[in-house]
């Protein structure tokens, strides 16, 4: 193709069809480039064009991305859906997040937000079940869901994991939850952790008259995962979980096909996101990343807990309104507030994102001054009166865990 140049991606005057993908990304140019060049390589790179000019048979030119917006450092570029091929993330994310990436004419550059159209959005499955396994798999009414994770992390063995478990879980907790590097090590192997710890919900279940299930971490290759899978569902688990962000979203669609043959649910855990995220002029933003995460499957999905807790957040609260929101009919996604979390925060965090959520502290549990089963029952008591509007000092009158809790760490954020 004769001709075509970086300003034949540039088109302000275009208005995209509802066919589109629509991306928005935070642009700062190189010092030779002023926005309109960056803009117009931005769409060249990303789709089909190239620095040489070609001879090329015919013209491809409807398969050209365009730069059709710019806003001060915004840039609006508009993809037609046939760049896709349908259901396959791995693909979608090379054009759009990239060699820009990488490129010399842009100083910076950031994915802030994407407008998926129906024909692509729909080729994916989106989750199995999404903010419904608060009532499908646990009955918990208006509450958000709980959770918590073992502490330490790592170095448990398999006996210390599922008795903390069981703490957990009989103080009121929903979910014991693997954390991000736990597997399959020697201290802990995953076929003995995971039997043991279900052998010690059922024990729970039994104890409480209450739900619980276990967020085992099957992440792997590909391979293991899936035969990870089969066994949770073997052993009756309703759920895995996935640290999507480090084994890539073409592994976590193969296990959303397999988890759908076996009617389990997928917690999504984000390790690596602030790789991609938490420079603030570069990378892929949060809600990005959550945007795939739906797409591929998840059911549940860290997204931060609104700047109260250790992490570093992006727009929590928005990321969680863009889970929920209606998307061509496909089912919507829970968010976990997480990182930092303890009693005497909940009221806040919930006041800030609802109780459309699961709630999950780790330190914030077991680090309470008389263990797991106390430090269980406070969380609980903090999720259940906040979620009905009652004070949490009220409420520890009649619970002395917590008021044990609010005692020792207030209502500040931890560092």
């Amino acid at each position: 193709m004769p001709g075509i140049n970086y300003e034949d991606f540039l088109d302000l005057g275009y208005e995209p069809r509802d066919s589109d993908l629509i991306c928005t990304f935070a642009v700062e140019p190189a010092s030779d480039m002023d926005m309109d060049d960056a803009a117009g390589r931005v769409a060249s790179e990303s789709s089909n064009g190239t620095w040489a000019e070609l001879q090329v048979e015919g013209s491809i030119t409807d398969l050209s991305a365009t730069a059709c917006a710019i806003d001060d450092n915004r840039v609006t570029v508009a993809y037609p859906d046939a760049l896709f091929e349908d259901g396959n993330m791995a693909q979608v994310l090379s054009c759009i997040a990239g060699n820009i990436m990488g490129m010399k004419a842009v100083e910076r550059i950031r994915l802030l937000d994407c407008d998926w159209p129906e024909p692509l959005a729909t080729s994916f499955p989106g989750p199995q079940f999404g903010t419904g396994v608060r009532e499908e798999i646990f009955d918990a009414g208006d509450r958000p869901i709980t959770a918590t994770v073992p502490k330490p992390k790592v170095g448990l063995s398999t006996d210390q994991h599922a008795q903390i478990g069981y703490e957990a879980w009989t103080g009121g907790l929903d979910l014991l939850k693997d954390d991000e590097n736990l597997t399959s090590q020697d201290f802990n192997p995953f076929g003995d952790r995971l039997t043991e710890s279900l052998a010690q919900r059922d024990r729970a279940e039994d104890e409480t008259g209450e739900r619980k299930s276990y967020l085992v971490n099957v992440t792997a290759d590909t391979r293991r995962m899936l035969e990870r899978v089969d066994m949770v569902a073997e052993h009756g688990g309703e759920y895995v979980m996935v640290d999507v962000v480090t084994c890539g979203w073409a592994a976590v669609q193969r296990v959303r096909e397999r988890c759908e043959e076996h009617g389990l649910a997928i917690h999504a855990h984000r390790a690596m996101h602030a790789a991609f995220d938490r420079i603030p002029d570069h990378g892929v933003s949060m809600r990005v990343i959550a945007q795939v995460a739906r797409l591929c499957g998840a059911d549940q999905l860290h997204t931060g807990t609104a700047d109260l807790g250790k992490l570093e957040n992006e727009d929590t609260t928005g990321i969680n309104e863009w889970l929920y929101s209606d998307l061509y009919g496909l089912h919507d996604v829970l968010p976990v507030a997480s990182g930092g979390l303890h009693p005497g925060l909940v009221p806040e965090l919930i006041d800030r994102v609802g109780t459309n959520v699961c709630v999950q502290a780790g330190g914030g549990v077991h680090g309470h001054p008389d263990g797991t089963h106390a430090g269980a029952k406070a969380l609980r008591a903090a999720v259940d009166a906040a979620a009905s509007g009652e004070n949490i000092e009220s409420k520890a009158e009649d619970v002395p865990e917590l008021a044990t809790a609010i005692e020792m760490w207030g209502t500040e954020t931890p560092r």
